[in-house]
């Protein structure tokens, strides 16, 4: 690979046995970079990154030429990998093309808390590609944290606790209006979020996913669960943390949602807002906030990795592809 990839260092990466997290990888500053050569690099070396992505749990491609939501769709489509449609996906967020969607378009005051994407629907998405197409005046980074180190440390602290979550796992609830609401950081409409418009499609699509539908006046209430909330990496033989418990309990607040009845243990009770807002807090310890430079390209897998949106001073643009 040294003959057209470095592995370079940032200041903000962290260390875990004596693994880079995220590793970032850069051109080879001798070599004059085309998206072309990019792509061809991409191809040749694509096991080589697929093992550092299942060692690391995040690669960040900085200083390739990638400049628009064309050429990040080219990139994309270079690794391969099957595209994930976003259907049950709470985030407000479009198509721009190709397989290219932005990110959560919630307003830029707003902090987005920690989550696995999809974590709350069975079929969610195994890889994410983010990609700065505009970088933000201030703040706006995407944090990340590793799964299994979140679950050994609430295990640690609250093992009773994350007993009962693996016994009964979560009941998510959250209502929907008919349409889009971008106010919100949940609020991708019924319409969107079952890509119909049609009532009984809806039901057909919920149904699929496991979610019962509840027809109201002002829009509909969806009940997923019980759903896991930890979960077994069979490529790593590891548990790990896999819920967007944190996201819901503290983050899934709008004129028709309530944050603490979001989400509740799998036979209905009400979970423990201490213990929650600690995991927080061990998230917010453990995770990995990159400044975003334009041009990044960020591959996370989900299964490994929890992401989270910090508040920012806009204009900024980051734009986002699901893989199966």
């Amino acid at each position: 690979m040294a003959d057209q990839l470095i592995e370079t260092n940032i200041p903000q990466q962290k260390h875990y046995n004596s693994v880079p997290f995220p590793v970032v990888l850069s051109p080879k500053s001798t070599i004059p970079f085309s998206l072309s050569l990019f792509r061809q690099t991409i191809n040749t070396h694509k096991p080589f990154i697929d093992s550092l992505l299942h060692t690391a749990g995040a690669v960040l491609f900085r200083g390739f030429p990638v400049t628009t939501a064309e050429d990040f769709n080219y990139v994309v489509e270079a690794f391969g990998y099957e595209e994930l449609p976003y259907v049950g996906g709470a985030a407000p967020r479009t198509n721009v093309l190709g397989r290219v969607f932005t990110s959560n378009e919630s307003p830029p005051e707003q902090k987005i808390p920690f989550h696995h994407e999809m974590a709350q629907v069975p079929e969610f998405p195994s890889k994410l590609f983010f990609f700065c197409e505009v970088e933000p005046v201030s703040g706006g980074e995407t944090p990340i944290a590793l799964s299994h180190i979140v679950y050994e440390r609430m295990k640690t602290r609250h093992p009773e606790f994350v007993e009962q979550l693996e016994e009964h796992g979560l009941i998510y609830t959250r209502i929907l209006g008919e349409d889009d609401d971008p106010s919100s950081p949940i609020g991708r409409g019924w319409k969107s979020t079952f890509m119909t418009k049609d009532k009984s499609v809806a039901e057909e699509r919920a149904n699929k996913l496991g979610m019962k539908l509840e027809w109201m006046e002002e829009g509909v209430k969806t009940v997923m669960g019980p759903i896991p909330a930890i979960k077994y990496d069979k490529s790593r033989q590891r548990k790990i943390w896999f819920n967007s418990m944190v996201a819901a309990y503290t983050g899934w607040e709008d004129a028709r949602n309530d944050p603490v009845k979001a989400v509740t243990f799998g036979d209905g009770r009400p979970l423990p807002g201490d213990i929650i807002y600690d995991c927080l807090r061990i998230l917010e310890e453990e995770c990995v906030a990159i400044p975003w430079q334009k041009g990044d390209v960020l591959l996370v897998d989900n299964w490994a990795v929890l992401h989270s949106r910090r508040p920012f001073k806009p204009p900024r643009r980051i734009l986002a592809s699901l893989c199966k």
